[in-house]
Parts: C-alpha cells; sequence; structure tokens
C-alpha cells in the first residue's frame, strides 16, 4: 500500500459537493502519543496515521460558518454555530490520510441530531461560548446531551506571527482531506477540499480540558506540543465513500 503525500492543498478536488461550510478562528493543539495508543480507537480497516514513528491527539475549537447542503447557500442560523472536537488521525487500506473524530460538541441541537443519524457521527450538543479580548480567544464547551453529560473544556490562544512555511509537522496536524467514520456496518470516507490554510503560531495561555479524558483516552503527555491559529477556509465536502468493512 502507498500512502499517499502530505500536500498543503487538496489532492483529490471534491467532483459532486454533498456540503458546504466555512470553519472560523480556528485554535489547534496536538499532543504526540505512541500510535499503539490510539490504534483502539480508529474504525476498521484504519490505523494510526504517523510522523517520525508518533501520532497525535487534537483538540480543535472553532466557529462552523454556512453549513449546508450541496453548493448551498448555507442555513444562517442552523448553520452556523461553535464547535469543538476531539480527533485523531487515521490512514485507510488505500493509503488516504484523514481524521478520526472522537467527539464533536456543537451548541446546535439539529446538527447534532442530523449527524448522528446520517453518519454515526459522535456529535454531542454543549453549551458554548467564544469570547475575543484583547487580542486572545477564550473556547469554552459544556455537554448537555448525549453523556458524559457535563464533560467540559476551557482554553485561551494568543495568536502570533504568520507561519508562512509550516514545518512538516504543522501540514501534517492540518492539511487533512477527508475523515473516516463507521457508519451502517462499515468504515466510510468523507473527502474534503478547500484553500491552503493561513496558519499563525499561538500561545496556550490556558487549558483546562475534559474533553479527552470523556473521550476514553488517557490523560495526555504534558502540555501540547503544537498550538495554532488560523482565521479559517470555506470547505466543500463530497459524498461518503467505503473505505472497508
Amino acid at each position: 500500500m502507498r500512502i499517499e503525500d502530505v500536500t498543503p492543498e487538496t489532492l483529490r478536488p471534491v467532483r459532486r459537493s454533498w456540503l458546504v461550510q466555512s470553519w472560523h478562528d480556528l485554535a489547534f493543539l496536538h499532543w504526540a502519543v505512541p500510535p499503539a495508543t490510539v490504534a483502539p480507537f480508529l474504525p476498521p480497516g484504519t490505523v494510526p496515521d504517523t510522523l517520525d514513528g508518533v501520532t497525535y491527539v487534537g483538540l480543535i475549537g472553532f466557529r462552523m460558518v454556512g453549513l449546508g447542503p450541496l453548493r448551498g447557500p448555507g442555513m444562517p442560523y442552523l448553520g452556523t454555530f461553535l464547535e469543538t472536537n476531539v480527533r485523531l488521525y487515521s490512514v485507510d487500506d488505500r493509503g488516504r490520510r484523514a481524521v478520526v473524530f472522537l467527539s464533536l460538541d456543537a451548541e446546535r441541537l439539529l446538527p447534532v441530531l442530523t449527524a448522528q443519524a446520517l453518519l454515526r457521527l459522535p456529535y454531542k450538543w454543549s453549551r458554548m461560548s467564544l469570547e475575543k479580548t484583547d487580542g486572545v480567544l477564550r473556547y469554552a464547551s459544556t455537554r448537555r446531551w448525549p453523556g458524559p453529560r457535563g464533560a467540559e473544556t476551557a482554553f485561551s490562544v494568543r495568536p502570533g506571527a504568520p507561519l508562512d512555511e509550516p514545518s512538516p509537522v504543522e501540514h501534517f496536524l492540518t492539511a487533512r482531506w477527508g475523515l473516516h467514520t463507521r457508519a451502517w456496518g462499515r468504515t466510510v470516507h468523507l473527502p474534503n477540499e478547500h484553500p491552503r490554510w493561513p496558519l499563525f503560531r499561538a500561545e496556550l495561555l490556558d487549558l483546562d480540558d475534559g474533553l479527552i479524558r470523556a473521550a476514553g483516552l488517557p490523560p495526555m503527555p504534558g502540555p501540547p506540543v503544537s498550538v495554532l491559529y488560523s482565521p479559517g477556509v470555506p470547505v466543500t465536502f463530497g459524498g461518503p465513500g467505503i473505505a472497508a468493512r
């Protein structure tokens, strides 16, 4: 099996739009962990994606804007909400690199129910906030349903200098052109495309997280090894295809 390259631009342009959305004000927090730590959490037909012998656990907070079907336009109210996800990095039997979500906390109930029903994605309904003060962004989330009820996170970042030439690790963590999930008795792959990420270094000012623990992962080994910020990108998802049975 040949694993596809990590590239800053989309590898497989989406031919037929299934969903449109934009991601705004993203904070990326990542921890390096051994592949064996996350392997049990990945769907059949996928294995941990690694770089220099390690893989990563990500905690990402952002604003979803204009989510909608086909080519849009996105829904102005129901399609715009805060989200925080816990994600892992995967590669399937066809060599496609992607992400696997262990949880996706969002503040709109209808998108949560829709994503759970259509693709069995682990969306959770949560109370959420994003505050911007004096160049600092503070993300907070407390889970409502389903459990574990009360699982929460709060962290603050201060964006810094732009990354004109992201490192191989920074590309590995952000240049992801699909997701893997287990739905309807099979592992599926959803491709996506978007422009090259505008990335900035960021300083983590504080972190009090319970979402990684609530996802079933062991405690992370100290502070995150990578903290990044992006003002965001528009995104198009294609329809799901079978990755493994």
